[in-house]
């Protein structure tokens, strides 16, 4: 279990992470998730020990981060660091034979690789000819190639179609289920709910949500619903008891402020639109994460912050 306790980091006057504490277990996936600019790529570096954290511990199975751990953890940054003259294969075999991969054993588990993630033909292109998607996908395998008890990935579906997000998808659930610890980083939140056990919400630089997903939908106490409509989309903010979570030309997602008034609401909603579709559900995380967001920054504007 890779478990960090409050962790800090400040940048002169900018306080990035302010007392984040997080746990990823093995054969789980947790998703590090909150806005743009919430410091969860700032939380990552200093899981890594890119950067120091300026207090906090972390520990990856009860031991300190040290170079008897570096090579259990597998981690695919945001950034795209490739060299854009280098050969893919003698890429990926390069930087295996950093984390101590024999290269006749890295040559023949990056050649499988390649071939899983469907790009194998690319074997002796230089990184610049290949798109971004599949400049990920080699970023993917960098990261995973030496077998890596613990896998960080930073925005790991950048640049890939939503083909390749299901082919990623794929390998990751077979990460988790060979055992390992997957810390997943985003700020989409669909992407997370498919695929995440835990999730660790950051806004701010501060933990503002954290535990099983499962559990946190069960409590979240309010009950939204999908519709799906012909008709002017801005008549829904006039709609008493409902707040809009997300809205499109002709679907929505709303949230029931008043439960009691279920009945009332849906017959509001066919007097102004002509209803395709109603269907009442739990939250989706991108409902929990709106409003816990929303109401932490209302809480801090009204406070004076």
């Amino acid at each position: 279990m890779l478990l960090a306790t409050d962790l800090r980091k400040q940048y002169t006057a900018v306080v990035a992470v302010d007392g984040v504490s997080l746990r990823a277990e093995r054969g789980r996936m947790l998703g590090l998730l909150g806005p743009n600019g919430a410091g969860k790529t700032t939380t990552i570096r200093m899981l890594l020990r890119i950067i120091p954290p300026d207090d906090g511990i972390i520990t990856y199975d009860g031991l300190p981060y040290s170079e008897a751990v570096i090579n259990r953890i597998g981690y695919l940054p945001e950034e795209r660091g490739l060299y854009r003259k280098s050969r893919v294969l003698n890429t990926i075999v390069y930087f295996a034979s950093l984390r101590g991969v024999p290269a006749p054993e890295a040559k023949s588990r990056a050649i499988s690789w390649l071939e899983r993630l469907e790009i194998s033909h690319y074997a002796g292109s230089r990184m610049e000819e290949l798109s971004k998607g599949n400049q990920q996908k080699i970023q993917f395998i960098i990261a995973v190639l030496h077998d890596p008890d613990y896998v960080v990935l930073d925005e790991p579906f950048s640049g890939l179609d939503p083909l390749n997000q299901g082919l990623l998808n794929g390998i990751l659930q077979d990460l988790k289920q060979r055992g390992k610890s997957v810390i997943f980083s985003t700020h989409v939140m669909h992407q997370a709910e498919q695929l995440c056990d835990d999730i660790c919400l950051i806004d701010g630089g501060k933990v503002v949500l954290e535990g099983d997903l499962n559990r946190i939908r069960a409590g979240f106490g309010r009950e939204t619903a999908k519709i799906e409509f012909t008709g002017d989309p801005g008549v829904l903010d006039a709609i008493p008891n409902i707040r809009v979570v997300e809205k499109f030309a002709n679907s929505a997602e709303v949230l029931f402020t008043d439960a009691g008034r279920t009945a009332e609401i849906v017959a509001d909603l066919a007097r102004r639109l002509d209803l395709r579709m109603f269907e009442r559900r739990g939250p989706s995380l991108n409902t929990i994460f709106l409003e816990t967001v929303r109401g932490r920054r209302g809480r801090e504007g009204g406070a004076g912050k």
